[in-house]
């Protein structure tokens, strides 16, 4: 498995994370300690989790495991993170240094450990000034609770303040950004992808294969049943089966991995997740798998090396369908300037 480092800090991980916000609700104890000790044994050195997560659940798990594991603890990198709510009360939620101080301590209890490596914002909180956040991060990676911070779910504009509000005052940089990206799933690539670049901002993509949409698991004609994440909930599934199937794009999409899967032998998931590989400033792809059998599969995208020609044509055909100002042709074309001879 590749090695990066952990966005602009000096710390490295694996290409691969594994997402655990299925432990504790659709993996049981057992199968999520399997599940971290195959990944393990893979060469995987990052696990993501948060603190609602299964309420605490999931880090619970992850600190059981941790204390039956000492010697493998320094071998890897934890990442959680804080923000939602942890209780009924007007301060059990938020980016207030109320709240991320008791959400802290909390999730350090939970993983039975001294410090985090990686304690990321959960999502913008429009409540608190940013700077109350970020002073309270800072405080943290001096106090040595966590090594660094970063961010998730947050827009481009969000993500650029925060950094130079934290550089104006002295503050530790945030490292990463958590967003939702996939081949079906790419707008983050007009403003937050290249605010990442910007800041030297590692991308830790969630939800890499659009929850389910591009394993190859359906199919035009048939919708979704039985063990799949849209066919364990019927009422929901078909909302979400009937949005996204009325779009063209998703199965010209689908269309254009199967076809590499094909040429390959690789699964479709490998394939999907190896164009997200790919892609600009991302760090590690986080793998949320719930079974020991889906985790083997995704992670055999770390030995898929795909062409030019292939990656070009899976980006080809996922492309956001917007030709909107500023998005469109007439805004790229507006914003490009390239000197005489390319200098």
């Amino acid at each position: 498995m590749d090695l990066r480092t952990l966005g602009n800090s000096g710390t490295i991980v694996s290409s691969l994370a594994l997402g655990t916000m299925t432990f504790g609700a659709e993996a049981d104890e057992e199968t999520s300690h399997t599940l971290i000790d195959t990944y393990l044994d893979a060469g995987g050195t990052f696990i993501d989790t948060a603190d609602v997560y299964s309420s605490g659940t999931s880090e619970t798990i992850i600190g059981r495991w941790l204390s039956t594991h000492p010697d493998r603890r320094d071998g890897i990198v934890i990442a959680t993170k804080g923000r939602f709510p942890m209780g009924e009360g007007p301060n059990d939620i938020g980016l207030s240094r109320t709240h991320l101080r008791r959400a802290l301590d909390a999730s350090l209890s939970r993983l039975g450990v001294d410090h985090i490596d990686l304690y990321q914002m959960h999502a913008w909180d429009a409540v608190t000034p940013i700077e109350e956040t970020l002073r309270f991060l800072d405080d943290a990676v001096t106090a040595g609770k966590i090594s660094y911070y970063g961010f998730s779910n947050y827009l481009g504009w969000q993500l650029t303040k925060a950094v130079q509000v934290a550089k104006a005052a002295g503050w530790a940089p945030p490292v990463t950004l958590q967003p939702q990206y996939n081949l079906l799933v790419r707008d983050i690539e007009h403003e937050v992808v290249p605010a990442a670049q910007d800041a030297n901002i590692g991308l830790l993509p969630w939800s890499p294969l659009a929850g389910g949409w591009l394993s190859g698991k359906y199919t035009r004609d048939q919708a979704p049943t039985g063990a799949t994440r849209l066919g364990e909930n019927p009422k929901r599934g078909m909302e979400a089966w009937d949005k996204r199937n009325a779009d063209p794009r998703t199965w010209e999409v689908i269309d254009a991995v199967s076809a590499v899967a094909d040429e390959t032998g690789a699964s479709a998931s490998q394939v999907a997740l190896a164009w997200l590989l790919a892609r600009p400033a991302v760090t590690s792809v986080i793998l949320g798998a719930r079974t020991v059998e889906q985790l083997t599969d995704n992670l055999g995208a770390a030995d898929l090396e795909l062409s030019g020609e292939q990656l070009t044509r899976l980006t080809d055909a996922s492309a956001p369908r917007i030709d909107d100002y500023p998005y469109g042709t007439a805004g790229r074309q507006q914003r490009h300037r390239k000197l005489e001879g390319g200098r």
